[in-house]
């Protein structure tokens, strides 16, 4: 197998095999998380290999115990420093998450451990995404200040139900076979079978859709949700969640912890009850909107969404979120606003105000001819960087 990145140490290693062509995220240690240089290396890959007529089948996978825990939180920390210090990377993630769901040709998702958030947003879409009983898949961002993010207001609003905004809000795990249920994952497979999996993707060397499902299905087992999974709670679980509020959502959940054999709510309420305010309110508004939005729709709103949030437009707690979890580990944030009822809708309002067209998400045109068009360096936003950059050297002078 060809290397496209030889560097052992580069955070995305491309591999060519005939037809085939594997992607490993390479952050073993730091569980795969997404820093700019992986963003970018995922983005020229998938361009490049889109474009290419003998490429057939892409197969993504991480490297070690994760196949990733979702976005470089320290990365988004430092930038508290630094005007705007994240935006081009924000950027050029949603962009590529229109991409992952668009995608010409077929992708194998093999996701082993922790898969969240972020990470997950690079499987989920897959034509296959295979996952096995060490996968661990959550969205935890409304815990640490933020929101539902890099398409998941698009994936969690077409769940069953409301199983959507349980998940967003609660920060629930679900496991492998729950996944399955679910509709995040499309195929069971034990994890010792993984690599002779992978081999025989490789030598079937063809992206052909038929062949492709024939060796994963010889793979994969029929698994069904454990008898205490939440799955097999939906019914409380969806007259709960479609509460018009997050208050109303904690009320309606205090109310069904009170019966015989809700013993499984208590510890989630727990965990809600710690979240931001201020993330669980954005979050349930973000993913009841994105039933109503196309994937590009949800895309532009989440990208605003997280400026507005790094911004600290209305609240500071995504740094504070990440300071507690990732930098000082005290797990005791100090949310502000401290109190659900003092998030209100006008505060809502204006993390979830449309930016004028050209700072907006530049998501390409239906069609093929300008389908990667809309990059970050073809937006307003680099020209508006350099003149930040060139008024404050003149401002110091």
């Amino acid at each position: 197998m060809a290397d496209v990145q030889k560097n052992p140490e580069q955070v995305v290693i491309g591999e060519e095999s005939g037809h085939v062509r594997l992607i490993t995220l390479n952050r073993p240690r730091q569980l795969n998380v997404i820093s700019s240089g992986v963003v970018v290396l995922l983005a020229e890959l998938l361009e490049k290999w889109e474009k290419d007529d003998d490429v057939e089948l892409i197969i993504i996978k991480g490297n070690g115990r994760a196949f990733s825990a979702g976005g470089d939180l320290k990365m988004f920390y430092e930038g508290k420093k630094y005007d705007d210090y994240c935006l081009e990377v924000v950027y050029r993630m949603y962009w590529l998450c229109y991409h992952i769901h668009t995608y010409k040709k077929i992708q194998v998702g093999l996701v082993h451990g922790i898969c969240m958030g972020g990470g997950a947003s690079l499987i989920v879409p897959a034509k296959f995404s295979l996952v096995s009983e060490k996968t661990v898949f959550a969205v935890p961002e409304a815990s640490f200040g933020f929101h539902t993010d890099c398409s998941f207001s698009y994936i969690l609003s077409r769940l069953p139900g409301h199983l959507g905004e349980f998940l967003a809000l609660t920060g629930a795990r679900l496991n492998g076979k729950e996944m399955i249920a679910a509709g995040l994952a499309t195929h069971f497979v034990p994890t010792e079978k993984f690599p002779e999996l992978e081999k025989r993707l490789l030598d079937v060397n063809s992206g052909d859709e038929h062949a492709v499902r024939k060796v994963v299905e010889e793979f994969s087992i029929e698994v069904h949700p454990d008898k205490e999974s939440i799955l097999n709670k939906l019914s409380v679980i969806d007259k709960c969640f479609a509460e018009d509020s997050v208050e109303d959502i904690i009320k309606s959940f205090e109310t069904e912890a009170l019966y015989e054999g809700n013993g499984w709510i208590a510890p989630l309420l727990k965990s809600m009850k710690c979240f931001s305010p201020t993330g669980l309110k954005i979050t349930l508004r973000s993913v009841r909107l994105g039933r109503e939005q196309t994937l590009g729709e949800c895309l532009k709103k989440e990208f605003r969404l997280t400026m507005n949030l790094l911004r600290s437009i209305i609240s500071s707690d995504p740094y504070e979120g990440i300071r507690s979890i990732s930098i000082d580990k005290d797990n005791s944030p100090k949310w502000n606003p401290s109190m659900l009822a003092e998030v209100t809708d006008e505060k809502l309002d204006l993390v979830f105000k449309p930016f004028s067209e050209e700072l907006e998400l530049q998501i390409p045109a239906e069609g093929d001819t300008h389908r990667w068009s809309g990059k970050y360096e073809d937006s307003s936003y680099p020209s508006l960087m350099k003149a930040k950059q060139a008024n404050k050297i003149n401002h110091h002078n």
